[in-house]
């Protein structure tokens, strides 16, 4: 049997096909239901993905995606593979919490939280997700994400925020100047994506005090706004996935010590949990 299974997030897609014990990834755009039509999936799928497959007859995939835990974009989504996937048996969407949960958790308990382009946390039974607190999106939440700490890197240059030194190390990397910020902030598609690509320019800079508070206080948040909301948060260990609490792990640890929690795996991607899962 022929397995695929996705992890996507909105800045990228990781895919990894499962054919007798085997694997091999390859890699998409990502795909955000709340951006992109049906037809604009579908033509993604068939120009990024397909051509790669090199005509395999795929028997399943599970797809997991950003914006999927609303029931209507989930099921855009999977219009759009079976499009693509005609022939596939067995196709099931849901969204990146359960990837989240199902790849650190496997069949046990715990609290999830992911921290990447967006953000999200939830207490999970080992079979389905009990409690968790719905998102609001990058413009009124996903505290402690890339998007949200992006943005506050754009807030601090324009605003003339920085000092002299980091607006000079700002300058030196990015090319670019209020006008075209705005751009792609308010007229440009996938503003979230845009807004997380500055989180490179916080990691690249830490040990000066602005980019240090900047990371510690949109982490904080995160904590306070949602970790704070469970009470099993303080009874088991949070398991941390994304890009973002990969790289900033360390500040995850000093604040499950503030707040006297236990720090549990914290992982880049849930892929490979996902594919021992689906295994």
């Amino acid at each position: 049997m022929i397995k695929l299974v996705c992890d996507s997030g909105a800045t990228k897609a990781e895919w990894c096909l499962i054919n007798n014990g085997k694997k091999k990834t390859f890699f998409t755009q990502g795909i955000s239901p709340y951006f992109l039509t049906i037809e604009q999936i579908k033509d993604l799928l068939q120009k990024e993905l397909k051509p790669k497959l090199k005509n395999l007859k795929v028997d399943e995939i599970y797809y997991y995606g950003t914006g999927c835990a609303n029931p209507a974009n989930a099921r855009l989504v999977k219009k759009a593979i079976q499009l693509v996937f005609s022939d596939t048996k067995k196709i099931e969407v849901t969204h990146d919490l359960m990837a989240a949960a199902r790849s650190v958790c496997g069949k046990k308990k715990g609290m999830v939280a992911n921290l990447g382009t967006g953000s999200f946390c939830c207490y999970y039974d080992g079979k389905k997700i009990v409690k968790e607190i719905p998102g609001i999106g990058y413009i009124l939440g996903d505290e402690g994400s890339g998007a949200f700490l992006g943005k506050k890197v754009i807030q601090y240059y324009l605003y003339e925020t920085f000092d002299d030194d980091l607006r000079a190390r700002f300058n030196a990397k990015y090319i670019t100047n209020r006008s075209e910020i705005l751009e792609n902030v308010y007229k440009k598609p996938l503003p979230n994506r845009y807004l997380a690509s500055y989180t490179l320019f916080l990691a690249e800079n830490r040990g000066h005090y602005m980019i240090d508070n900047i990371i510690e206080d949109g982490l904080n948040e995160f904590f306070f706004y949602h970790l704070c909301k469970f009470r099993e948060s303080w009874v088991m260990p949070i398991h941390f996935v994304g890009s973002v609490a990969f790289g900033f792990k360390d500040v995850l640890q000093q604040l499950c010590s503030t707040y006297e929690f236990e720090m549990g795996n914290v992982i880049k991607n849930p892929m490979e949990g996902l594919v021992a899962y689906h295994s």
